[in-house]
């Protein structure tokens, strides 16, 4: 099946999900939910796998365990692609009744990837180097995000260099576009490539700096 765009029903299938975040409402609109959004995400991730590698797409069942909010169903479809072997810098897709979202970086770090993050940062050639790069995406309207500290991350003073850098303890770089007309044409597959590529260049020093963590996974 080939990538052929994101239909309307799809984000019409969110909008009401939203509305009615139910067991009832999603068993009465299951098979929207996999002709419309399942099966596109599923065709552009084929596409895209040759260059960037095989995804894992998310289940669309919310983990209440924890949660105060009880709501059973995620009101978007997301996927990922870490490469394998690299441990760190990820490509990120998702789709939703807001419409399109593209990210790469990486989301959650084990204590010991924060601590090669922060070398990494502090070192006079890997850390201006990260530097450029968050400025260059951010000139392109990449939102930078990612979870950070308030203070002053302990071992490192206050006036150091890349102070603000250091302070993440997570950081990806997000790009988001409303509902348009092309978001139901191929056009989406090319705007999901164009950005993935611009993001390159982060997942690899993400990759050769922070890689993947030697402490056991947590389950989530």
């Amino acid at each position: 099946m080939s990538f052929e765009g994101f239909p309307d029903e799809g984000l019409v299938f969110y909008e009401g999900l939203e509305a009615d975040n139910s067991k009832t409402y999603w068993q009465r609109n299951k098979s929207a939910y996999e002709t419309h959004v399942r099966a596109p995400l599923l065709a552009l991730l084929s596409e895209l796998a040759a260059e960037f590698g095989p995804a894992k797409v998310f289940r669309p069942y919310r983990d209440v365990r924890f949660s105060h909010d009880k709501t059973p169903y995620k009101t978007h479809q997301g996927a990922v692609i870490t490469p394998e072997g690299r441990g760190a810098g990820s490509w990120y897709v998702q789709i939703s009744a807001d419409g399109l979202t593209v990210s790469g970086g990486c989301w959650r770090l084990e204590s010991d990837q924060v601590a090669r993050y922060r070398r990494a940062v502090a070192d006079p050639v890997q850390g201006p180097r990260l530097e450029q790069e968050v400025a260059r995406l951010a000139r392109g309207s990449w939102s930078i995000e990612g979870e950070r500290l308030t203070r002053v991350p302990t071992g490192y003073a206050a006036d150091a260099e890349r102070l603000e850098l250091l302070k993440h303890k997570s950081l990806h770089a997000t790009k988001s576009w409303e509902p348009q007309d092309w978001l139901h044409e191929r056009r989406a597959l090319d705007e999901v490539r164009t950005a993935w590529r611009d993001l390159q260049t982060l997942n690899a020093w993400m990759a050769d700096n922070v890689g993947a963590t030697t402490k056991e996974i947590r389950r989530r």
